[in-house]
């Protein structure tokens, strides 16, 4: 009985040591070496998605590259699945936010290639110019740090505020210098400001939501971000250690290709913009 016990004990522990190198060995989020199966990204439904089921659809096969796309409708699951190692890579967002994400979150994610731009505009369901913003007005902004911060420098540039000297990619309506208008901001979740138009005077829409609810930035917009010298290029990202990936830097040359350029241009007419 008790050599049989102490054999049941040895073989249990050795299963367990097992178990626990097999679990060491397929964490995807440690920069593991294993890059057989296919390269999993986590998008944006508009315009990221679209722009690798393009990739998938017409190139990838030819450049040997086994594309998945999955996509999210927020700004924090893709980042966190890509820290974890549910996903390979992500694609919808930009440097600033990317930097706020890390910091406030204490992940790992680092920039491939950058591919687009996705002008932040005004919109409104009960005006035709920013001029005719009434005293009192309320505008819809995005919730998020850098994408609140992004919209309020909008409207600064425009001249419907004046923000405080040297705010940075934090700033909120409290760091309003002026504000001769009186206007009101109602803080949103990026992805509802599309869906407060009826709610509010105006609102401050990513251009990826925009193009999602229908809205077409380049015509419709009533202002609309310049991407002159823009820091919100959109990349292809990895958790850091990743980017030797070889599937990694096979999608990031397609995406930086002649013919993602074209698609972007023909599809989206200037409400998105190649960024290479």
């Amino acid at each position: 009985m008790r050599n049989t016990a102490k054999l049941t004990t040895a073989v249990l522990a050795a299963g367990a040591l097992t178990l626990g190198l097999t679990a060491c060995g397929s964490d995807k989020g440690s920069g593991s070496s294993d890059h057989s199966g296919p390269l999993v990204v986590a998008a944006s439904p508009t315009p990221h998605a679209e722009i690798l089921n393009y990739v998938k659809k017409n190139l990838a096969k030819k450049a040997g590259l086994d594309l998945e796309v999955r996509e999210f409708t927020d700004y924090i699951t893709p980042n966190t699945a890509t820290e974890d190692g549910d996903v390979d890579a992500n694609y919808f967002q930009n440097q600033p936010y990317l930097d706020d994400f890390n910091k406030k979150r204490g992940t790992h994610i680092v920039p491939v290639v950058t591919v687009h731009l996705e002008p932040l505009g005004l919109y409104s369901h009960k005006i035709k110019k920013a001029d005719a913003l009434k005293s009192g007005a309320t505008i819809a902004v995005p919730n998020d740090a850098v994408n609140e911060a992004r919209a309020l420098k909008l409207l600064a540039s425009h001249g419907l505020i004046t923000l405080k000297g040297g705010v940075g990619t934090e700033a909120t309506p409290q760091d309003i210098a002026k504000n001769p208008r009186n206007l009101k901001f109602k803080e949103v979740e990026a992805a509802q400001t599309a869906r407060s138009l009826d709610d509010v005077d105006a609102a401050v829409i990513n251009g990826n939501y925009a193009i999602s609810a229908g809205i077409k930035p380049a015509k419709e917009a009533l202002v609309l971000e310049s991407a002159k010298n823009s820091p919100y290029g959109n990349f292809l990202a990895v958790k850091k250690g990743n980017e030797t990936d070889p599937r990694v830097k096979k999608l990031a040359k397609l995406l930086t290709s002649p013919e993602v350029k074209k698609f972007i241009e023909d599809k989206y007419q200037g409400s998105v913009i190649p960024s290479f």
